[in-house]
């Protein structure tokens, strides 16, 4: 079930939803027709008949909560200890430069714990954890913004002086159209 906003339900929330499917229960070894449970306990018929269907397969256990399905995978030790080979570099772990991406994030935290995680799920892990994306910027590391500038005040103004005016007040090089 998706929820607005990115939510679900909390643990309270799940045991209430829990409790119902177990008053199901109940109803279904009374051999309650599903519309009957649906309205008695005001949920929807579809839900009472996949809760049925749990029930007839897997008995009690099969209506019964599995847990929040965004439990972390990784230790609050682990998240330390990912916090730690990030802050070494991307060339500590054999990548030829110094950026980090999601993807070398994921391949990490693979040969870190053995755990598998989606681009966007590692994205969700660093954002929890107060790391945000950055774009670095691309420029040359052997820029010399003073040589830039100089060249922008001196040689830019003679080369732009330099270009050949246009003639009869067009702005065209081609030739014009013979009438």
């Amino acid at each position: 079930m998706r929820y607005a906003q990115g939510g679900g339900l909390t643990d309270a929330g799940r045991a209430v939803r829990e409790r119902i499917r177990l008053q199901a229960v109940e109803r279904f070894e009374r051999d309650e027709k599903n519309r009957q449970v649906a309205a008695a306990l005001r949920v929807n018929e579809r839900s009472v008949e996949g809760w049925r269907r749990q029930w007839r397969e897997r008995g009690e256990a099969g209506v019964l909560s599995k847990g929040s399905p965004g439990r972390p995978r990784l230790s609050e030790k682990q998240i330390a200890k990912l916090e730690r080979e990030l802050e070494r570099g991307p060339l500590a772990h054999g990548w030829v430069d110094q950026r980090w991406t999601l993807a070398r994030v994921k391949t990490l935290i693979g040969r870190l714990f053995h755990v598998s995680y989606t681009v966007e799920g590692t994205w969700r892990l660093l954002k929890r954890h107060g790391w945000s994306w950055q774009q670095p910027a691309r420029r040359a590391i052997e820029r010399d913004d003073d040589a830039v500038d100089l060249w922008k005040k001196e040689v830019w103004p003679r080369v732009r002086a330099s270009r050949r005016p246009a003639t009869d007040g067009s702005s065209s090089r081609t030739r014009p159209v013979s009438r």
